[in-house]
């Protein structure tokens, strides 16, 4: 059964292509911050480290509400140093946002990160960024982006992908360069549009796959992926399967789900979402 109410989306990039800077346009779109609120940049970096290198080194989970959708974005390191991370996050969505500066164009990272979501058949749609910029030339990054898919053995569903040009420092989003659209709507939009909703079982047995772990001070460790089959509860009992295949008997304490910018508790979660 199709969750039409949901859609789950990865952002893969370079380092320094504008993915933070992309979601932070979106969140700003979708209303999560007050109209005139004073918001620093980069809200999704929230890591020291992250802050004074300027680059994202952990993936960060947000969801945006649009349309009656619930949009789950994972916003990925783009820095080959953290690629292992980029892998692991890719299983929790149906899509990718692949995003490429107008100026430089494919670079070694975005061949890495394209790779991986194309094997597992994630359904790309193409963000040409930074058109705003001196010497931007989409028409040719958006050439190089096809040659390098086809080189990456993309499929023909693939390749139909739908292309967006943005200026995400500008905050806004075209389906031509020049159409002078001021706005982000246009690929949220095509979000809706091109990204599948998550096929899933909600009557079926608990199977959640976990892709990272978050650490609360007041929780210890929490388990984040995606729930794929049937439905959680709190103080359930479940089989938890470790990655050499041992198993052991566990509980679920607590429930949660990506509400803007942080988690929201929850009694139950339906298939399909992003949980933690």
């Amino acid at each position: 059964m199709l969750q039409e109410n949901i859609r789950n989306i990865a952002i893969i990039a370079h380092v320094d292509h504008g993915k933070t800077t992309l979601v932070d346009r979106l969140l700003q779109t979708a209303g999560v911050f007050r109209e005139n609120q004073q918001v620093e940049e980069r809200v999704l970096d929230s890591n020291d480290q992250e802050r004074e290198r300027g680059i994202t080194i952990l993936s960060k989970n947000v969801s945006i509400r649009y349309k009656g959708v619930k949009i789950n974005v994972i916003d990925t390191p783009g820095h080959a140093d953290f690629g292992g991370e980029v892998e692991r996050v890719l299983k929790m969505a149906d899509g990718v946002l692949l995003l490429v500066d107008a100026y430089e164009g494919p670079m070694p990272q975005t061949r890495f990160v394209l790779k991986h979501a194309l094997a597992i058949n994630l359904k790309p749609i193409v963000v040409i960024n930074k058109i705003d910029r001196p010497g931007a030339r989409p028409d040719e990054v958006l050439d190089e982006v096809f040659e390098l898919m086809m080189e990456l053995g993309a499929t023909d569903e693939q390749l139909d992908f739908q292309t967006v040009y943005t200026s995400a420092v500008n905050g806004f989003a075209r389906l031509d360069p020049d159409d002078g659209n001021m706005d982000m709507i246009p690929l949220l939009d095509t979000i809706l549009d091109e990204i599948p909703a998550p096929e899933v079982e909600a009557d079926g047995p608990v199977a959640l796959q976990v892709c990272t772990v978050d650490h609360s001070s007041y929780e210890g460790r929490i388990g984040v992926g995606r729930l794929h089959s049937g439905t959680i509860h709190e103080k359930e009992q479940v089989l938890v399967v470790r990655p050499d295949g041992t198993q052991a008997a566990g509980q679920i304490r607590k429930v949660y789900t990506f509400e803007n910018l942080g988690k929201a508790e929850v009694t139950a979660a339906d298939a399909g979402d992003i949980v933690a």
